[in-house]
C-alpha cells in the first residue's frame, strides 16, 4: 500500500488533535458570551484544556508530554476559536512558547526538568516581549538582565502587554542580555509565578478578544541565571517564534471564519426551506464568503506545510524568502477573516447584526478586527517591503 502523502499525515494528526480538543472545545463555547461580556480569562476551557493534557500536547514523549507537533496545535486552536475565539487565541499565545522550549530549550538540565513539570503539571505559559518606550519592536528591549549574584538575576520590565498574565503559571521574557548590551542583543528566558511580581499599569477594555486579558504590568522577576535560553532570542525568533505565531494566530482567525460561514450558512438553508424553490437573498454572498475560507484555509495549511519541510533546516527558516511567505501568511490572514466574516454577515443580514440571535456574528466581526492589529499589518508590510528588496527571487519555494 502507497504511504500517504505527508500533507496527508498533517491533515490526519490535525484531524486526531481536533478530537482530542472537542471536549474542551464545547465548554468554551457555553461560556463564550460570558468571556467576552465580563472580558474574563475562559476559566473553564483551560480546566478542560488541563485535564485533557493539551497544554502539553507538544511537549516530547521522553518528558511526558503528548509529542505532538505543530499541526496538533493548530487543529487544537482552530477548534477553540471556533466556539470561542479568545479562547483559541489564548492556546496558541501558550504554545508558541511551548514550541520555544522544545526547539531551543532541551540543552540544560534547568530547562528539561522545566519541559516534564510543563508536561506533568499542564504548566499554562505567557509570554512578556513588548515593552513601553520602543514603539512595539519586539525585535528591542529596554529592560536588562542584571546581575544580583553569580547564578542569579534580576529584571525589571514596563510589559505593555502581557496577556493572561496574571493566570499565567511562567511568563517568557525578552530582554537585553546584560544593562550594557544594546537593545538588538536580546535573550528569551522563562520566569516561573513564584518568582515574578506583576502590578497593572493598564487595564483591557476592547472591542474585541477581551478574554485574553491582555493587560499591561510592571514585572519584576529574580531569578536564576540558568533560566536564560542559550540561544540569541533573535535566532529564536527567526527558526521558530516569528512562523509558529503567524500560522498558529492564522488557525485561530481561521477557526472564527469557519464559525462564521457555518452559521450564515445554517441561516441560509433555514431560508430555503421555508421558500422551496426560492434562492434566499443572502446565497451569493454565502458563496462569496465560502470561496474565501477555502482559499484562508488552503493558505494556513500550505503555510504549515512549508514550516514542517524546513522545520529542522536553519537555513531555510532564516531565509529572506521563508520570512516573506510568513509575513505574507500573517498579514493576508488577518485580512481575509475581517472580509470573510464581513461577508458571512451580508448572508445573514439583521439576524446575524443582532446579538440575541443564533445565527449571531457580532463577536466573530469584533474579534475578527484585532487580527490586523496583532503585530500591526502595518509595520509587518514594511518589514516584507525591505526583505523583498534585499531578496532575490530564484522561483525555488524559499529563496
Amino acid at each position: 500500500m502507497r504511504a500517504p502523502a505527508p500533507d496527508s499525515l498533517l491533515a490526519m494528526a490535525a484531524e486526531a488533535a481536533a478530537a482530542m480538543a472537542a471536549g474542551a472545545a464545547a465548554i468554551a463555547g457555553r461560556h463564550a458570551d460570558s468571556v467576552d461580556r465580563e472580558a474574563r480569562f475562559p476559566t473553564e476551557a483551560f480546566a478542560a484544556l488541563k485535564e485533557a493534557r493539551l497544554l502539553g500536547l507538544m511537549v516530547p514523549r521522553d518528558f511526558g508530554g503528548g509529542g505532538g507537533g505543530l499541526a496538533d496545535a493548530a487543529a487544537v486552536a482552530h477548534a477553540l476559536a471556533q466556539k470561542c475565539p479568545s479562547s483559541g487565541l489564548i492556546y496558541a499565545m501558550h504554545q508558541i512558547q511551548v514550541a520555544c522550549l522544545v526547539r531551543h530549550g532541551q540543552g540544560s538540565d534547568w530547562h528539561r526538568g522545566f519541559l516534564e513539570r510543563l508536561a506533568g503539571e499542564q504548566l499554562l505559559l505567557a509570554s512578556a516581549t513588548t515593552e513601553a518606550g520602543i514603539g512595539g519592536d519586539v525585535r528591542s528591549s529596554a529592560c536588562a538582565v542584571e546581575d544580583e549574584t553569580g547564578a542569579a538575576f534580576r529584571l525589571e520590565k514596563q510589559a505593555t502587554v502581557i496577556s493572561y498574565g496574571q493566570e499565567a503559571d511562567a511568563i517568557l521574557v525578552t530582554a537585553r542580555r546584560t544593562a550594557d548590551s544594546p537593545p538588538s542583543d536580546q535573550v528569551i528566558v522563562p520566569v516561573l509565578r513564584g518568582q515574578t511580581q506583576l502590578e497593572e499599569i493598564g487595564g483591557w477594555d476592547t472591542l474585541g478578544m477581551r478574554g485574553t486579558r491582555s493587560v499591561g504590568y510592571r514585572l519584576v522577576a529574580e531569578a536564576e541565571r540558568a533560566q536564560i535560553l542559550p540561544l540569541p532570542y533573535a535566532d529564536i525568533s527567526a527558526r521558530t517564534m516569528l512562523p509558529v505565531t503567524h500560522i498558529l494566530w492564522s488557525s485561530v482567525w481561521l477557526g472564527i471564519a469557519t464559525d462564521a460561514v457555518a452559521r450564515a450558512a445554517a441561516f441560509i438553508r433555514a431560508e430555503a426551506r421555508k421558500r422551496p424553490g426560492t434562492l434566499p437573498p443572502g446565497a451569493r454572498r454565502l458563496a462569496e464568503a465560502t470561496a474565501g475560507l477555502q482559499a484562508m484555509r488552503g493558505m494556513v495549511r500550505g503555510a504549515l506545510a512549508q514550516f514542517e519541510e524546513a522545520a529542522d533546516n536553519p537555513d531555510r527558516l532564516t531565509s529572506l524568502g521563508f520570512a516573506v511567505a510568513m509575513n505574507t501568511l500573517k498579514t493576508e490572514a488577518a485580512e481575509m477573516v475581517v472580509r470573510i466574516v464581513g461577508e458571512a454577515m451580508l448572508a445573514g443580514g439583521l439576524v446575524a447584526y443582532r446579538n440575541d440571535s443564533p445565527y449571531s456574528l457580532c463577536r466573530h466581526l469584533r474579534d475578527a478586527h484585532s487580527a490586523p492589529l496583532m503585530i500591526n499589518n502595518d509595520r509587518i508590510l514594511g518589514n516584507t517591503a525591505n526583505l523583498l528588496v534585499a531578496h532575490r527571487d530564484n522561483g525555488s519555494l524559499f529563496g
